[in-house]
């Protein structure tokens, strides 16, 4: 187990996604959980979290929407606009809101809860995969970065992992569902949320600080076949 013990981390988003496995893992690892659910589309709202929050050792970007099935030659511009206003255009306000408490104490960590949809291509999500693949760039970018402030800022890229948003437990039951497990999963299951979360506590303790930028594929092999 990760000692996080008096590690105070903040995870967004907290009530879609990963944030409930998220909250209960960090948790049940020592830290001090900060939870907050809103959905961060105003210029304004990442900043009031990082002041509303205090002090954070961690900040855990879990960003999610009902991700859009559309052909790309019916992409329109308000859906393009809308997934990247949810889950891009707060990356850059949250780090410039953390970044600077976390240089004046010293350090921390950012991890970003992504998508492998970036790393491997699907019908009919374009604007859905640009957006994830825009986090990992950023990430990929800002680690690099910050790496010399002792900032380590990474990012899990998953797919058929058990979540509420994009796994409910109406499609997991669903018997064509469980035939594209077996045929496309190696693993042959979904990824656990707590063998998901668990990987998050590790790179939010202290062990971990020798990652800088990395993307972590999460899929059970199916973002590396």
């Amino acid at each position: 187990m990760q000692h996080l013990t008096d590690k105070r981390i903040l995870v967004t988003q907290a009530d879609a996604f990963m944030g409930p496995a998220l909250c209960a893992t960090l948790a049940d690892h020592g830290a001090h959980v900060i939870s907050d659910t809103r959905v961060l589309t105003l210029p304004h709202d990442s900043q009031a979290l990082i002041d509303s929050a205090g002090p954070l050792d961690v900040l855990v970007i879990n960003l999610a929407m009902a991700a859009p099935s559309t052909p790309v030659a019916d992409i329109q511009d308000d859906e393009w606009r809308q997934v990247f206003e949810v889950m891009v255009d707060p990356l850059p306000r949250l780090l410039r809101a953390v970044v600077p408490g976390m240089k004046a104490r010293g350090g921390g960590k950012v991890i970003v809860m992504g998508s492998a949809a970036a790393l491997r291509g699907m019908k009919r999500t374009a604007s859905y995969s640009a957006a994830r693949g825009a986090q990992l760039a950023f990430v990929q970018a800002v680690g690099v970065e910050l790496a010399p402030d002792n900032i380590q800022v990474n990012a899990i890229a998953q797919n058929f992992v058990d979540n509420p948003t994009y796994f409910p437990a109406a499609v997991q039951a669903n018997p064509r569902f469980q035939e594209r497990l077996k045929r496309e999963v190696p693993l042959g299951r979904l990824v656990s949320a707590q063998e998901d979360t668990s990987f998050v506590a590790y790179l939010c303790s202290d062990a971990a600080d020798c990652f800088v930028g990395q993307v972590f594929p999460m899929s059970g092999g199916w973002a590396v076949r």
